[in-house]
């Protein structure tokens, strides 16, 4: 048996069913799972001391490409809309492998940690050059993290009409094949899971209408979760009616890809019966406002998603469009953006913190995660409020208004990854070296 008692916490958010906060307060952890919240707590186990700090539950990353950690910040595609930008990039990630996939996803999953986050799925799309979706478990698994990665898909190459160059579409036939593969390798779909697998082709312009059905119903037999990315922007919109005769929303119906076990990235231009659609059919949404600005792609209508009940997580996107992985900045700017849409009472710092833990938690169907709660899994976020961000701040537990925006100390499963603000599970100066010396040989 492993206890860890987390006492003395200025401030605990638990995000539970009734969004207590609890001061000067304990959090007693055993095996994995949070046993007790409470003040006065004892154990004869580990003990932190969480004088000065706020305790959160762990980010959840609901939309991220790992691979593009090795593309921040490329020429050319800085000042891009998003097919541009794809144009820009398919060349450079068609020269990737096993190797670049691999420390990409560490380094991308090690900047997550740090900044609070406990769960990132993921969006691997393209498999070039013997690539595979493992290449990313593994790094997940060796820096601990919770993970949900998707088999990604594209289908449709230049040749036949679609965006991307032939060279990194595959056959539909190897496709579901090999996702057929990882799910019955990788996938745990128990409680306190590490690891689920999803399916998810690229995108509307880039698999085919025969694609996304077949991939819907091979989710529902091998019960995993369905994620694509759908109305990104105004082209995103404009290709649908062109191709397809419809608008993203109604695609995505009638093709099977609506329900509590499906999730869609972006959604920036849903209209009002799309929402309708999303709630009534309980459809997840990874909402990406960094992206969507860097991108130039709009304010994604999160106000009315949640006021009519939408499921909606935070998602930092791909490395190439952010060009950063931090949940809590991107929490801020889910606020700024949905304020400056909507008023400065559209949203508040608590309800954005309540996105990107819990709403991630429940977009991606893990009730175990996202809250601080006994019985829960012990994924826990603990940060330094008595430093300079925080200097004079009336209330800490808006962590969204003042910082900081670094963990002191992160929890997953109740293991320690990161400790004093620094990685504890890998050599991360090491990753940090490697990644450098991949990227500086795909600029060459």
């Amino acid at each position: 048996m492993t206890e860890i008692l987390i006492r003395n916490a200025n401030t605990i958010v638990t995000m539970d069913d009734t969004r207590q906060e609890l001061a000067n307060a304990d959090l007693l952890v055993r095996d994995g799972k949070i046993v007790q919240i409470g003040h006065g707590l004892s154990s004869d186990g580990e003990i932190h001391d969480a004088t000065g700090c706020l305790i959160t539950p762990g980010l959840v990353n609901t939309h991220h490409h790992l691979y593009q950690t090795l593309t921040r910040a490329v020429p050319g595609g800085q000042d891009a809309l998003l097919f541009g930008w794809l144009r820009t990039l398919y060349p450079i990630w068609a020269r990737f492998g096993p190797e670049q996939m691999f420390v990409s996803a560490q380094i991308g999953l090690a900047e997550l940690a740090l900044a609070g986050c406990t769960l990132s799925s993921d969006h691997l799309y393209l498999y070039p050059n013997g690539s595979r979706l493992e290449d990313t478990i593994h790094a997940a698994a060796e820096l601990g993290l919770r993970f949900h990665p998707t088999r990604g898909a594209m289908s449709i190459g230049e040749s036949d009409g679609g965006l991307p160059p032939d060279a990194l579409v595959e056959s539909e036939q190897t496709i579901l094949e090999d996702m057929i593969r990882v799910v019955d390798a990788f996938h745990d779909p128990s409680e306190g899971s590490m690891c689920r697998i999803g399916l998810a082709p690229c995108s509307p312009f880039s698999v085919s209408r025969d694609l996304m059905r077949d991939a819907a119903l091979l989710a529902r037999d091998k019960g995993v979760m369905l994620h694509t990315h759908l109305a990104e922007n105004d082209e995103d919109i404009a290709y649908s009616q062109a191709q397809f005769g419809c608008r993203p929303g109604q695609y995505a119906e009638e093709l099977g890809w609506t329900g509590s076990d499906v999730w869609h990235a972006h959604c920036v231009k849903l209209d009002s019966a799309e929402i309708d659609l999303f709630a009534r059919s309980r459809t997840g949404v990874a909402h990406c406002p960094c992206s969507n600005c860097r991108l130039g792609s709009g304010i994604a209508p999160v106000r009315s998603m949640r006021d009519h009940g939408v499921h909606v997580g935070l998602g930092v996107d791909g490395s190439a469009s952010n060009d950063s992985g931090n949940l809590v900045a991107e929490a801020r700017q889910a606020m700024l953006l949905q304020r400056v849409a909507n008023g400065a009472d559209a949203m508040s710092a608590r309800e954005a913190l309540e996105i990107a833990t819990r709403g991630g938690a429940d977009v991606l169907n893990r009730p175990d995660c996202g809250r601080l709660m006994p019985g829960k899994r012990a994924d826990i976020a603990i940060w330094d409020t008595s430093g300079i961000e925080s200097a004079g701040s009336w209330d800490p537990a808006a962590l969204l208004l003042a910082g900081p925006t670094r963990v002191k100390h992160l929890f997953v499963e109740g293991r320690q990854i990161v400790c004093d603000g620094q990685i504890a599970t890998i050599d991360l100066p090491k990753a940090i070296e490697t990644q450098n010396r991949l990227a500086h040989a795909l600029a060459e």
